[in-house]
């Protein structure tokens, strides 16, 4: 009985820690592929001397022209500014659907794809546009805030994670 209520106690504890771990460790993957990708698009577009684009894609060959980017992303050179891949051939890194239940979502501003110019500045959403600050937001299922991550994503090109905070009445969002 003393071996069965230590071993109780044991996973009365190590279940919880568990599961922050796993949650911790998919999310952290999961945000840091599209944060590499997006610094992988910008410096070949600076090293390259031409647009490099990066767009929601379920498929990975073509942009989806989705918001929401959980289904997968591809990165691909765009020297006519267009937001879409010329062949697939031409597509540099292709990233595939999350296999879990998280969301990747746009609140503030969503876009569907991000076109960086050859001096590595966000030039665009691929159809000629300005390019407006963008922040995407990282949910698991639960939507608890301890869980949501960010991406800033500013005109000039910089990318930035920030932890969410709660929201306030200044900003309804769950970044600051």
């Amino acid at each position: 009985m003393v071996v069965i209520a230590i071993v109780a106690i044991l996973l009365g504890i190590g279940v919880p820690s568990y599961r922050y771990v796993t949650n911790s460790y998919r999310m952290s993957a999961e945000l840091n592929s599209l944060v590499g990708d997006l610094m992988y698009a910008r410096a070949e577009a600076i090293k390259e001397g031409q647009p490099v684009a990066i767009c929601a894609s379920t498929d990975g060959l073509t942009c989806s022209g989705a918001t929401s980017w959980q289904g997968g992303w591809i990165v691909f050179p765009d020297p006519a500014g267009n937001g879409a891949a010329d062949a697939p051939a031409s597509v540099l890194h292709v990233q595939q659907a999350f296999t879990g239940t998280d969301t990747l979502t746009s609140p503030n501003n969503p876009v569907s794809s991000v076109l960086f110019n050859r001096e590595g500045f966000a030039a665009g959403n691929g159809a000629g546009a300005a390019f407006a600050a963008t922040q995407y937001d990282l949910q698991d299922k639960t939507a608890n805030i301890a869980w949501t991550r960010c991406i800033s994503i500013s005109a000039q090109g910089m990318i930035q994670i920030e932890s969410a905070t709660a929201p306030t009445a200044n900003f309804p969002g769950a970044c600051p």
